[in-house]
């Protein structure tokens, strides 16, 4: 262990060791004009510049947890109020002054997908208790039928004493809309009117927020468009599922605020986001050619990695650099925890292909109370754990498998507000080091424009059968039919959708071969 290349913050319970980088000599010296770039553009974002030249929009989530920050008096208000609501519905709903007509809320169903739901998700696996918990809580993550039937069940009776939060920021995102209408349905189902269990979380003046008002829903929380998805856990996004599940929500504020300071370090070698940076930056010589495997030592850092995998991949994964030049920038990331991983892929890790670098989370304590021992040494789970996380992490440096580790005393509000902003941060560091906008997400959004381009050749299709009922066809002949021979393959997986789930309506005959199959509406 280098001295030098391990952080030390007693004050956060925070500690970072890059000594199994292997940084070569000069590397550092080498960046240090880099780095110091990268973290003055830092300082212009959060003065207020715009950070999206193309939808002229500032990214400004450093100022949820430090409103002096913000560049206008209006905006300092404006998280001030909102956070300020965030306790008052909260306190509201758990001292039953805001209740159902069925009486005191006992769940909550949180509606939202990517950034509307990860981080509340994560956060709320990390600090949630069974035993604490205030509301228990649940989720439509995905316009997955089944998962949502699924979650339903969950809640069973409790749908009569369960909170829902709808989160958008446009409204009309399909993934929500569809989940929102699914749990409207389901409350009108057993006699319920949701209005009186609806919050929305969303932009002012949104097509949700015009929803949530036509319909007299119970309230309503705001998003900014200078609040990105994967950045909105400090947001009314994350804090009020986190409130209302009961967690302390200000000390989550304040350890992401604390990190926030120690990474404005102009010092770069002291500072831990700029390091983390630096980092990635070397392991995968700053073309993303290695992945980054997360690894923490805690089942309640579970989500950690999925978490991970939309903050860093959607911000870093890009075509174009700001020059608007080809670069296929981006680190793909994976994980889930340690140790259960050292008995799924760590074998590949160590002697398979050498494509990654790892980050250790190592949290220093075990347990509340005492533990028993478990061997004839005195040795405890914990004890195990902690070899494990060692013993892994030695593995695989001596097959030449560099790792990051950072250190926290325990999973607390505060530890995990600063894993957040320690990670934000070195985001932004790292694209401004390879030259990309981690602010924009242009293939998420192409992504959506496809999604509904399928769904319209989907509805030609069901007119087309429909107006031939009885008429059985090819893939081939519907794409001829309905002029778009070259969506054939869509067709397909269309028709063979429609035969499995509207099977009253749609039938399929088959042939010597799948592609050749007929399909009729009968």
């Amino acid at each position: 262990m280098k001295p030098e290349l391990y952080l030390s913050h007693p004050e956060a319970d925070f500690w970072a060791d890059f000594s199994f980088v292997d940084f070569p000599d000069d590397y550092l010296s080498s960046m240090e004009s880099n780095i110091s770039s990268a973290l003055q553009a830092m300082q212009q974002l959060e003065g207020g510049a715009i950070a999206n030249p193309d939808e002229n929009r500032m990214v400004g989530h450093y100022w949820l947890r430090n409103a002096d920050l913000a560049p206008s008096e209006e905006l300092t208000t404006a998280i001030r109020e909102t956070l300020a609501k965030v306790k008052d519905v909260a306190n509201a709903v758990h001292s039953g002054s805001l209740q159902s007509p069925q009486g005191a809320f006992t769940d909550l169903l949180v509606i939202g997908i990517g950034g509307s739901a990860l981080g509340p998700q994560f956060v709320g696996k990390a600090l949630g208790h069974p035993n604490t918990d205030k509301l228990k809580i649940h989720f439509f993550d995905n316009t997955d039928p089944d998962g949502i039937d699924h979650t339903l069940s969950e809640i069973g009776d409790s749908l009569s004493t369960t909170l829902a939060l709808v989160i958008s920021k446009s409204g009309g995102t399909p993934e929500t809309r569809n989940g929102m209408l699914e749990a409207e349905n389901a409350f009108t189902q057993k006699g319920l009117d949701f209005s009186k269990h609806a919050i929305a979380i969303t932009g002012d003046g949104s097509k949700l927020h015009q929803y949530s008002q036509e319909k007299g829903w119970l309230d309503f929380l705001p998003m900014w468009d200078w609040v990105g998805g994967r950045t909105s856990e400090t947001a009314a996004v994350g804090l009020l599922p986190a409130a209302l599940q009961g967690i302390d929500i200000d000390q989550l504020l304040s350890g992401a605020k604390q990190m926030d300071d120690l990474t404005r370090e102009s010092d770069f070698r002291k500072n831990p986001a700029a390091m983390l940076a630096l980092s990635w930056h070397y392991l995968t010589d700053g073309k993303g050619v290695k992945d980054m495997v997360i690894l923490p030592y805690k089942d309640r850092l579970e989500l950690f990695a999925k978490y991970l995998q939309q903050l860093i991949m959607e911000s870093l994964g890009k075509e174009k650099d700001l020059e608007g030049n080809l670069v296929h920038q981006g680190i793909s990331v994976y994980g889930n925890k340690g140790s259960t991983d050292q008995h799924a892929y760590v074998q590949q890790l160590r002697e398979g292909v050498p494509n990654f670098f790892a980050t250790f989370i190592e949290i220093l304590k075990n347990r509340d109370g005492n533990s028993i021992a478990v061997d004839e040494d005195g040795m405890d789970s914990g004890d195990y754990l902690h070899g494990f996380f060692l013993g892994t992490r030695d593995a695989l440096y001596e097959k030449d498998r560099k790792s990051v580790t950072l250190t926290i005393s325990e999973v607390t509000p505060s530890a995990v507000g600063g894993l957040i902003a320690l990670f934000e941060r070195a985001v932004g560091l790292y694209a401004s080091l390879v030259g990309i906008n981690a602010y924009h997400q242009p293939g998420v959004e192409a992504g959506k424009k496809a999604a509904s381009a399928i769904l319209a050749v989907r509805k030609a299709v069901i007119d087309h059968l429909k107006a031939t009922q009885g008429s059985a066809q090819t893939a081939y002949q519907v794409a001829e039919a309905i002029g778009q021979p070259d969506k054939r393959t869509w067709i397909f997986k269309i028709l063979e959708s429609l035969a499995v789930n509207q099977s009253n309506t749609f039938e399929r005959i088959a042939s010597k071969h799948p592609l050749e199959d007929q399909f009729l509406a009968r």
